[in-house]
Order: C-alpha cells, then sequence, then structure tokens
C-alpha cells in the first residue's frame, strides 16, 4: 500500500480533519428514524433570515453567471452598518475562509500562532497546514470563579515571542460559550507587539446582551495588528450559503485579498447576506428564543443534577461526568443530534446548540432517559 504521507507537507499527516455535526438525513438513513432534530451545529433553530431566503430566490435565474468577485454591494452595506471604508473589508465563504486566508498570508515554518486550549478546532488545522507551530496556552480551570474554561490572557501572552505572527482569539468562544470582558481584551491587546497579528473571532458577537462584551470594531483604528472575522451563518441562519467577513486596517486586508479564491463567495450568497443585514426582526427574534432556550437548558441541567459551562453563545457545553461518547449515541438513537467534544479535549461533555422551545424540551427528556441512574 502506498504511504501518501510522503507527499504531504510538514505535520499534515498528524492532524485530524474538521468533524462536523452529523446531518439529519445520514442519522435517520443509518438507524430508519424519522423526526429527528438536530441541535449539534449551532444553527439558527429559526431558519434562515426571511429577507436573506427572498433575496437568494431572486437571483437563482442569474446562477449561470459568476458572481461579482469584488462583492461590490455587500461590502457596501457593511460599510455603512460599521462606518468602515470598503477596503477594510474582506469576504470569505464564511468566516473560517477568512480566518484561513490569515493563515496562509502571515504564517510560515518559522514562525507560530498562539491560541487557547479548548478553543475553534480549525485554528491548528490552518496553523500546521501553513507550516507554522501551534502554541496552545492553557485554559482558566474548571473551578475558575468567573469563568471556567475561559481564555487565560496571561498565559497566552506568555506564549507570544518575536516568531509569532498570529493570536487566535474567540469571543465568544467555541465549543465553551466563554468570553471576554472589554477591559481585559483591551488591555491584552495593547501588550502585544505591534508585528503580531490578533485575529479576534466573533462569529456569535450577535447573540450576546452582556453590557461589558467588546465590540472589537470600536478598536480598529487603535490597532493596525487587529482583524476582526464575523459570519452570516449563525443568526442570520446562512449558514448553507457560505459567507462570512473579515475586517482591519485596508492594508492588512490588502495582502490578505492577494491569496483569496477568486469568487469565493457565491450569487445567492452575496445577494442574501446583503439582505439580511436589514433583517431586524428576524435578529431580535433570534435574540429572543436563544436567551430563552440558554435559561431553559440550564435549568434542565440543574434539575438533572448536571454542571454546565455559562455560555452566551447560541450553544451550551453540560458536564456529563461520564463518557460523553456514549451518551451521545444513545440520544442519536433517540432521534437527538447534539455534538460530543472529547477532540476539543472534553470528553465528558457535550455541545448542545439552542432549538425551538419544544426541541429544547425533547432533547432535555431524552437525555434524562438515556443517563445512567
Amino acid at each position: 500500500m502506498t504511504d501518501f504521507s510522503v507527499f504531504t507537507a510538514p505535520g499534515i499527516d498528524a492532524l485530524r480533519p474538521y468533524v462536523p455535526g452529523k446531518p439529519i438525513e445520514e442519522l435517520e438513513r443509518e438507524l430508519g428514524l424519522s423526526g429527528t432534530i438536530k441541535l449539534a451545529s449551532n444553527e439558527n433553530p429559526l431558519g434562515p433570515s426571511p429577507l436573506g431566503r427572498e433575496a437568494a430566490a431572486a437571483v437563482m435565474a442569474d446562477i449561470n453567471l459568476y458572481p461579482d468577485d469584488s462583492g461590490f454591494r455587500l461590502k457596501g452595506k457593511l460599510a455603512e452598518k460599521t462606518g468602515l471604508d470598503t477596503e477594510q473589508i474582506v469576504l470569505g465563504a464564511g468566516s473560517s475562509d477568512v480566518i484561513d486566508l490569515v493563515a496562509r498570508t502571515f504564517l510560515a515554518p518559522g514562525r507560530n500562532a498562539v491560541f487557547s486550549q479548548y478553543s475553534f478546532a480549525m485554528y491548528p488545522i490552518y496553523t500546521t497546514a501553513a507550516g507554522a507551530e501551534c502554541r496552545v496556552a492553557e485554559a482558566l480551570p474548571p473551578d475558575h470563579p468567573q469563568m471556567p474554561y475561559g481564555h487565560d490572557l496571561e498565559a497566552m501572552a506568555a506564549l507570544v515571542d518575536e516568531n509569532t505572527r498570529v493570536v487566535f482569539i474567540a469571543n465568544p468562544n467555541n465549543p465553551t460559550g466563554t468570553w471576554l470582558k472589554k477591559d481585559a481584551l483591551h488591555d491584552f491587546l495593547r501588550r502585544l507587539p505591534g508585528e503580531t497579528l490578533v485575529v479576534l473571532d466573533e462569529a456569535y458577537t450577535e447573540y450576546v446582551s452582556e453590557a461589558d462584551f467588546p465590540d472589537g470594531r470600536e478598536w480598529l483604528g487603535e490597532f493596525p495588528n487587529l482583524i476582526i472575522t464575523r459570519t452570516f451563518s449563525k443568526i442570520y441562519g446562512l449558514a448553507g450559503l457560505r459567507v462570512g467577513y473579515g475586517m482591519g486596517d485596508a492594508g492588512l486586508i490588502g495582502l490578505i485579498s492577494r491569496v483569496r479564491h477568486p469568487f469565493n463567495v457565491s450569487l445567492p450568497a452575496l445577494a442574501a447576506a446583503e439582505a439580511a443585514l436589514d433583517d431586524e426582526d428576524f435578529l431580535r427574534l433570534s435574540r429572543e428564543n436563544n436567551d430563552q432556550g440558554l435559561k431553559q437548558l440550564a435549568a434542565g441541567f440543574e434539575a438533572l443534577e448536571l454542571a454546565h459551562i455559562p455560555s452566551v453563545g447560541n450553544f451550551i457545553t453540560v458536564e456529563l461526568r461520564r463518557n460523553g461518547g456514549e451518551i451521545y449515541q444513545k440520544l442519536l438513537e433517540n432521534g437527538v443530534i447534539v455534538r460530543p467534544v472529547a477532540n476539543y479535549g472534553l470528553p465528558t461533555h457535550l455541545r448542545v446548540t439552542v432549538g425551538r422551545p419544544e426541541e429544547n424540551r425533547r432533547f432535555l427528556q431524552v437525555l434524562e432517559q438515556v443517563l445512567p441512574s
């Protein structure tokens, strides 16, 4: 048998592929089920933005044509909403695409990237693919009084050296739902050397209502080494269209754009995202459903005497005190898909996306049934 690892770049053969949430169709086909609910991939349970869906449908007659590679209209709407110049915005097939662009632009052999334990699984994949070193800072301990499992900014700063080119920070973080307060994050940015880029991954920021939660866009003028990434996959409900964006200094964005794939955002995605930016009613309903769902799930876990990690995202991670993979499999057998997170170093936890009230209720009922007494 041919050893194909001889063809790969260093480190690639040791990587584990990203594992997405199990699709409903796949589970029902495998187990002969129906009526499955999926609370695994942090998708919006209310569906897509109605304005976005209508806009995507309206351009379907033109999908024989390539999209506008510059994303002129969407960038213009984002500039209008953010107060930035269009030259400060780059578009991607989801925010993960923008993060990959950053890694391919600024990381290389001999350089390193710093990120936290329990962070987004794509950070080490993109870093290693670029030939750079991964430096993982240990997270705050589970018994930390303010932010268990959260980013330890002191530990992250200690790993930064003259070869650190990128620091990845997810705020809120996935899969823990933990978050960094404004003053602490601002102080961290201020202390970093100017030649170290910070990618502030704000994929879930539109869900957060905490008064002390930072909006990284406010700091772009102060920190030219800061890049903000956001997505339309979460609260806007456009995950299937794959569209996100990055914001930063025009010089940085210009460099990133040099490695961007042409036509990386599809015609329907551009149209849907532009329209969804104006869908304030949908965003309000999504936030309300999420706020209520987080409380519903937290109360359910407390009733089952299960600890959970406090979250401000559209998901919550529960501690089962036993093998999470086994409970995950039993939930699957009952038509409930959640997310095991052993690959994040949390083998006794499950991450649960906030669903509609009836979906949350069904998950909690099934969880109670499958938990050992």
